[in-house]
């Protein structure tokens, strides 16, 4: 979910050339929310809230008439009732919605072979193949949109450009409910006034280093000798900077859909009844989790929780991210709650383990805003600090407590890791 509200939205006339325009991304337009609606048609116009009440549960998502109040997902849930107190939460219904994304996305399948699924809300289709049989890129997606209404009633917004990152920045503009067409031959036209925040990859410290060369738009970007660029922010940021900048993308609609997870569990010692010495593991673990994401390039759509109890038992219980992402703060967040949610507080645990589900390639998360920009640009520089002085260089300050079966921090004989590979 974006952080605007739908008050900048852009869309294309009916006549627009769209030659060339052939890679969709399709975005449903504040998905969660208007599954609820469906079964709530008396909410409509009112700003509405999925999520849980619990004073630590974060925003799923929210109505275009919350987010006008500064509502956003990954939102802390009382912050969201600080800023918009009439609003109306209801609690997340995952199943609900996994069923109405199969049905969008079997929509989707029946215009083109080529669609890459991004999320459980958006995915990107090449439709270059359709044009004989459904008509030009514009008349597809109008057709797509026409369907995703009349069959499920929801709404979508649709990007149609000539590669993926401008498609996706297109869709974005197009919300709620609006088609944007970025006609090839206008690609730098669109990208150049925008902000460089719009780029992939450039979040808060990219930006500082790119301001103090006075540098302030997309424009500014593509003028700039590509060797000042690498002196500002290295070899690989500058090669991609300038590649988009520049209106170009090579990436390919993927079709394959990456179905691995990547995990950590931890077999204690000793059965452990303590709260908060599972919720240190969860950081411990989440953090492990997010690093392994991020060396691998991709995002976990979803996390799961694994409890093992010391009769035997298992449970596991798994949830959707609000967006893809491969933070440990958003695993962590996510893990902790699917644990609280467990609700057996003091029943002696064995093993507790996290797991990162529905991977994705780590390049789809391009858009305007990235609610999770700070977090990502600290933990991958905890990243580069522990490649170069070890695992253990730096962690948490939660985490330096001894945990149980341990001496200052040195497992004992029967305090297992294990991990499960992508």
């Amino acid at each position: 979910m974006s952080r605007q509200d739908g008050r900048a939205r852009r869309v294309s006339a009916d006549h627009i050339d769209d030659a060339g325009a052939s890679i969709l991304h399709v975005d449903l337009d504040a998905f969660f929310a208007s599954v609820e609606l469906l079964d709530h048609p008396e909410l409509r116009g009112k700003p509405v809230i999925v999520g849980n009440r619990d004073g630590r549960s974060v925003v799923t998502t929210a109505t275009y008439e919350a987010r006008a109040y500064g509502v956003g997902s990954a939102m802390p849930m009382a912050r969201a009732l600080q800023l918009c107190p009439r609003a109306i939460v209801l609690p997340p219904r995952h199943q609900l919605y996994r069923e109405y994304s199969e049905r969008v996305m079997a929509i989707f399948d029946t215009v083109t072979p080529k669609v890459e699924r991004l999320s459980i809300d958006e995915a990107f289709l090449d439709v270059s193949g359709a044009g004989r049989l459904l008509g030009s890129p514009a008349q597809i997606a109008r057709h797509l949109r026409r369907r995703v209404v009349d069959e499920t009633g929801l709404t979508c917004s649709v990007g149609a450009a000539g590669t993926k990152f401008v498609a996706k920045l297109a869709s974005g503009m197009a919300k709620p409910d609006g088609l944007l067409v970025v006609p090839v031959a206008e690609t730098q036209t669109f990208l150049h006034p925008l902000s460089i925040r719009a780029l992939w990859g450039v979040g808060g410290k990219t930006e500082e280093a790119l301001t103090r060369l006075g540098l302030r738009t997309v424009a500014d970007i593509a003028e700039t000798p590509i060797s000042a660029l690498r002196s500002a922010v290295g070899d690989a940021m500058a090669a991609r900077l300038h590649d988009l900048s520049n209106g170009r993308d090579p990436r390919a609609v993927q079709t394959e859909r990456i179905e691995k997870s990547i995990g950590h569990e931890v077999t204690f010692h000793e059965d452990v009844t303590d709260y908060a010495q599972l919720e240190r593991e969860l950081l411990r673990l989440s953090d492990r989790v997010a690093s392994r994401l991020r060396s691998a390039q991709v995002m976990a759509g979803g996390v799961a929780v694994k409890l093992r109890y010391a009769d035997f038992t298992t449970l596991t219980r798994s949830r959707r991210l609000p967006e893809p992402s491969s933070v440990a703060r958003r695993i962590y967040e996510s893990s902790s709650e699917l644990l609280r949610g467990v609700g057996s507080r003091g029943r002696p645990v064995r093993l507790i383990g996290v797991r990162a589900e529905s991977l994705s390639d780590g390049g789809a998360m391009m858009g305007l805003w990235d609610p999770d920009e700070e977090w990502r640009e600290a933990e991958s520089t905890v990243d580069a600090l522990r490649k170069r002085f070890g695992t253990d260089a730096v962690t948490a300050a939660s985490l330096l407590a001894p945990r149980l079966g341990t001496a200052g921090g040195t497992r004992e004989p029967g305090h297992s890791d294990s991990e499960n590979a992508p």
